[in-house]
C-alpha cells in the first residue's frame, strides 16, 4: 500500500539524519531501507519545517518498523493516509536541505 506521510522535522537532527540516509546505516536496514532512502529523497520540506512525501510500506501498522527505526527519532506529528500512486509536493528537496547543514 502507498500512503502520503506528512511530519514535523524536529530541527536540529539535520547533519544527524543526512548522515544515517548517506553512510549505508539506513540502506543496510532490512526490509526497508531502501524504501526509507527513496521516500527521504523524494521528500519536500516547507518553510514551516513540514515534510510531505509518499512511501510503499506493507506492514499491517502503515510505516511500523520505519517509525520505530528511523522516523520517530527525527520527526514529530507523523501522518500517514493511503493514497492510490506517488504523489509529488511543493517544497524544496528534504534531501538538498539535509545536505546543505553537512
Amino acid at each position: 500500500m502507498i500512503y502520503r506521510v506528512t511530519a514535523k522535522f524536529i530541527r536540529g537532527k539535520e547533519k544527524e539524519l543526512y548522515t544515517l540516509l548517506t553512510d549505508g546505516t539506513v540502506a543496510a536496514q532490512k526490509p526497508d531501507g531502501r524504501e526509507i532512502i527513496t521516500s527521504m529523497k523524494e521528500a519536500m520540506i516547507d518553510d514551516e519545517g513540514r515534510v510531505m512525501f509518499t512511501e510503499t510500506c506493507f506492514c499491517e501498522t502503515p510505516l511500523k518498523h520505519e517509525r520505530e527505526t528511523v522516523y520517530d527519532k527525527f520527526f514529530k506529528n507523523i501522518h500517514t493516509e493511503p493514497v492510490d500512486e506517488h504523489e509529488e509536493y511543493e517544497g524544496q528537496f528534504f534531501f538538498t536541505y539535509l545536505k546543505s547543514f553537512e
